[in-house]
């Protein structure tokens, strides 16, 4: 099954803790490789906390747990690290940044 979201990221504590450490310590990565779905979606998906489930932009793809998290239905959040640059890429459309929210991304069970 899949479906199609948005895809935000952004800073969490645990993202700064662990790009505090070090942005390759076991931390960092931890703090950053999960996928955050809303209750509504993870119920209607039949997702399970904790399942790993991959997205995919046309960046890239990635395998990541799923938490259940305060997001509206058809929104993703990913901690801003590893995972997120995957899908995010490296487009910067003539700003000098690549845009970090509202990336389409393609939800598959697995």
């Amino acid at each position: 099954m899949e479906d199609f979201f948005t895809l935000i990221t952004g800073r969490t504590k645990g993202q700064a803790h662990g790009l505090h450490i070090g942005a390759g310590s076991p931390a960092h990565l931890e703090a950053t490789s999960f996928i955050e779905i809303g209750p509504e979606d993870m119920t209607r998906l039949g997702i399970k906390d904790g399942q790993i489930v991959r997205l995919r932009s046309d960046a890239g793809q990635v395998e990541a747990p799923v938490h259940s998290g305060n997001l509206p239905s058809g929104l993703v959040f990913i901690p801003m690290g590893p995972t997120a640059n995957v899908l995010v890429g490296t487009d910067t459309f003539g700003t000098g940044m690549p845009s970090f929210k509202g990336l389409r991304v393609k939800l598959e069970l697995i």
